[in-house]
């Protein structure tokens, strides 16, 4: 029986990781926190993992323990990490130990700037469809799907989202660099993450390092029309076989999207280019692992989405929402356009909130210029709060309004009058968008939205 204690239990990628090992044969699970908060809490609980109490405590740190996995939120000065250090024991950060699991199986790393959670989950529906096991981690719950993270001992393949965020505390590289992927995929860059790539030089950088880490005679997938994909794509190995793709034929009609790529033409559930782009770079890894075309399509056409990645949350005869995690400048536009391009005769009303460091740092907001001119009706919001919490440079309504640009927005810093502002409108022959990886400060976004368009 293998002893692993996590520092930092609660966190969203570590609780699923503990419930895969807990899942997993041979494996004894502990871990620790300082707070708890839902849907992790109940979830460890209801596996017999959550602590009797919220802290650290260097006493469950002992000798017998086969590895300590480090959270990204736990502090190089946490007392149960002191303890690990002082006894010798093997402390991993999050995506080494993924590594570790997987070290001996085809690994499959999906990366970029957007899409990369969709685009994991495409391909993790279709190689279930197929039949196919697999390992995995993604960031976003998949419908069919127990956990974000599973690992086994018999699966050949294992496919995960690679973000380029930080690995730990004591560890300052980018997450996707510890993966050494057969099979590499990225769908594009578009700057991110300023409190750790200051410069876009620098951002671009974590995705060479990338790259150059893609085992010998792998496979480099890349979106065609991205220049710096395909600078990288230029600069990669010699033994690294560089694959791209496009955005695929498509119509749109009554809502309803369909493609047509390689002789197949199949409706889909999923809109917008982003999200063509996502299902063809699916279909390039999925034809590595040996999926037919005919079958990867047949799948495809049953896939409905990862959650909040253009999620639908309610609809009525004459009107609909949906919720995206969008945020940075590129996610937003293009989320706008995919849902502006896909009901055209209906006005929409697009909501975001400014909840990221990024997305609250003040001399990244002109990055957000135009982002979301395209709907007929724009709201941002941000809570002058969050920005005092995160040490941030303040900034005002009027800072916010100048950056994005256009007649058709208002910017708001306090949530119930942007809830109140929105109750006014008559919904009638709309389209609501909620973005957001936050609640617009403690918002129920389905049950509000539901409201607005007046579902009971």
């Amino acid at each position: 029986m293998k002893k692993v204690h996590f520092i930092a239990i609660g966190g969203a990628a570590m609780h699923n990781l503990a419930l895969a090992l807990h899942d997993k044969d041979g494996y004894q699970i502990t871990g620790s926190d300082d707070e708890f908060f839902d849907p992790s809490k109940s979830r460890l609980e209801a596996a017999g993992l959550l602590p009797e109490k919220a802290g650290w405590f260097p006493e469950r740190i002992t000798p017998d323990l086969d590895a300590v996995i480090l959270g990204m939120h736990a502090r190089e000065d946490n007392p149960e990490l002191i303890k690990a250090k002082e006894l010798g024991l093997k402390v991993y950060s999050f995506p080494e130990y993924l590594y570790e699991q997987t070290k001996d199986k085809k690994r499959v790393v999906i990366g970029g700037s957007h899409g990369k959670t969709t685009t994991t989950s495409m391909i993790l529906f279709v190689l279930k469809e197929a039949g196919i096991k697999a390992d995995y981690m993604v960031g976003a719950q998949i419908e069919g799907f127990k956990n974000m993270v599973s690992l086994s001992n018999d699966a050949e393949v294992a496919v995960f989202e690679g973000d380029e965020y930080l690995t730990s505390p004591i560890d300052l590289r980018s997450k996707f660099l510890l993966y050494h992927p057969h099979i590499a995929l990225l769908t594009g860059i578009a700057w991110d993450h300023v409190n750790v790539f200051p410069t876009f030089p620098l951002y671009v950088d974590t995705f060479r390092k990338f790259v150059a880490s893609i085992e010998p005679d792998g496979k480099f997938i890349y979106f065609a029309q991205d220049e710096n994909l395909q600078a990288l794509a230029k600069e990669a190995r010699a033994d690294v076989e560089a694959i791209s793709y496009d955005t695929p034929q498509h119509t749109v009609a009554n809502g309803v999207t369909t493609i047509s790529a390689d002789g197949v033409t199949t409706a889909i559930n999923v809109f917008g280019d982003h999200n063509l782009q996502n299902i063809m770079g699916a279909y390039k890894v999925c034809l590595q692992l040996g999926i037919s075309t005919e079958d990867f399509f047949r799948s495809i056409s049953k896939f409905k989405g990862a959650a909040n990645r253009l999620q639908k949350i309610a609809e009525s005869d004459n009107a609909v929402a949906f919720k995206d995690f969008a945020h940075s400048p590129s996610k937003l536009k293009a989320t706008v356009h995919a849902v502006k391009s896909q009901f055209p005769d209906r006005q929409l009303v697009a909501c975001m909130e400014l909840h990221t460091f990024s997305s609250l740092t003040k001399s990244f907001l002109p990055q957000y210029e135009n982002a979301m001119a395209e709907a007929d009706t724009a709201f941002v919001y941000f809570n002058p709060e969050v920005i005092k919490h995160k040490r941030l440079e303040a900034f005002s309504v009027d800072d916010v309004r100048k950056a994005f640009g256009g007649d058709n927005l208002t910017v708001f810093c306090d949530s119930a009058e942007l809830q109140k502002t929105l109750r006014q409108i008559d919904f009638h022959d709309k389209t609501l968008l909620m973005m957001t990886s936050g609640n617009f400060d403690g918002v129920d976004i389905i049950g509000f939205s539901k409201e607005l368009l007046n579902i009971k």
